[in-house]
């Protein structure tokens, strides 16, 4: 079966670069931690539980067999530079969604990483056409430090929103900031609103 592929909206919008923007060739790495987390692949599970139906804790072979789709998205990084057309494949959020059945009191998602970094998100986010549990960048497995075994790749947000090295997702009835929500960052985060920071 040919795998679907999508063009996020964000790339087809008119106003393409968001405000304060500027192109660069390729996604800058930043990282919370100076070494990158090691695991072992076989014993890696992905678990998604809290406001669902059905939580679930699968391993990194089951996630591969997901269904999945390629995605290309505009990477805006919420220090101001964004890249083109970064081509991704994995499992759409949609999926998850289906598997987990959110209860109707879920607003939110909590995301956990294997290097101890979190973030958070409106639901309604999470769960867009271009929203992606990504394994491939570029054609290829993702590098560890773009965020293999699993990166989490929300175009409609600022990259930070983005989480690499993901292991966990919580559904949530209420908000709750994250590693750098905690430090000032929006608690949204939407390119062509400015949101960076709090107050914005």
């Amino acid at each position: 079966m040919e795998r679907k592929k999508i063009v996020s909206p964000i790339n087809l919008r008119e106003d393409r670069l968001p405000p304060g923007q500027h192109w660069i060739n390729y996604p800058i790495v930043y990282d919370i931690v100076e070494r990158l987390p090691k695991f072992d692949i076989e014993r890696y599970r992905f678990e998604v539980w809290g406001e669902v139906e059905n939580p679930i804790e699968l391993s990194y072979e089951e996630v591969l067999n997901l269904p999945s789709v390629e995605l290309v998205a505009d990477f805006h990084c919420v220090t101001r530079w964004s890249v083109r057309d970064v081509q991704w494949e994995g499992v759409p959020t949609s999926e998850i969604i289906k598997l987990v059945k959110p209860k109707p009191e879920a607003g939110y998602v909590f995301v956990y990483c294997l290097e101890g970094y979190t973030t958070n998100m409106p639901i309604e986010y999470f769960s867009k056409e271009d929203s992606i549990l990504a394994y491939k960048m570029f054609g290829e497995t993702i590098p560890q430090e773009h965020g293999y075994p699993l990166r989490l790749v929300v175009p409609q947000l600022y990259a930070w929103k983005s989480a690499k090295y993901v292991w966990g997702i919580e559904f949530r009835r209420e908000d709750k900031p994250g590693y750098w929500e905690e430090r000032g960052y929006h608690m949204v985060g939407e390119p062509w609103r400015e949101q960076r920071y709090w107050g914005d």
